[in-house]
């Protein structure tokens, strides 16, 4: 197995479609204004955030459930900042919609500029095959309120292609993730 240049990933999205819309270069400026870079880098692939956050919120006393995940613990935001409480989370989602390839992992990691503001940005891999807008959750580990802005780069995918196609891929199994479109919560 191994890791994905830029020359790989521009060549995966643009004759496949592994990533729309795709930034075949490193933006640091938008109409002039410096963002917090997306695009392609050198092995990986900065995302953008969009727009639709869910921020959760406690108002409800609940208990915290995977297998039986309360919608009413959140509260839906669309704008162009999110406000996450301190010592809190939000979801949202990725402005590019993915297709990895049956031969490929995916691992997304958080961008620095975030994590030195105590902000953690937690994805699970995009397993082979797996297709969608990726959920993102960041959380704020600090006691302060946080800002998360959308439409910039928020975390960086790196791409490692296995020497073989795996026996049973992510659709193979008819995940339940798979083909999502927008925020999408726990699902049993």
């Amino acid at each position: 197995m191994s890791i994905k240049s830029d020359r790989w990933i521009r060549r995966m999205a643009e004759t496949y479609g592994m990533i729309e819309p795709f930034e075949p270069e490193l933006v640091r400026q938008v109409d002039g204004t410096r963002v917090v870079s997306f695009g392609t880098s050198s092995y990986g692939y900065d995302v953008r955030c969009a727009n639709e956050f869910k921020i959760f919120t406690n108002i409800n006393s609940t208990i915290v459930d995977p297998k039986n995940f309360d919608e009413r613990s959140f509260v839906d935001f669309v704008g162009d900042v999110c406000i996450i409480p301190p010592n809190s989370f939000a979801l949202a989602r990725t402005v590019e919609y993915f297709r990895i390839p049956r031969n490929v992992l995916t691992i997304c990691l958080g961008k620095s500029t975030y994590a030195r503001c105590g902000i953690i940005v937690n994805v699970t891999p995009l397993e082979p095959e797996w297709e969608g807008h990726v959920t993102l959750e960041f959380s704020n580990t600090t006691p302060l309120p946080a800002k998360i802005y959308a439409n910039e780069g928020v975390a960086q995918m790196l791409f490692f292609e296995s020497d073989e196609v795996c026996e049973t891929s992510y659709r193979d199994r008819g995940g339940k993730y798979l083909g999502q479109r927008g925020v999408t919560l726990p699902r049993m």
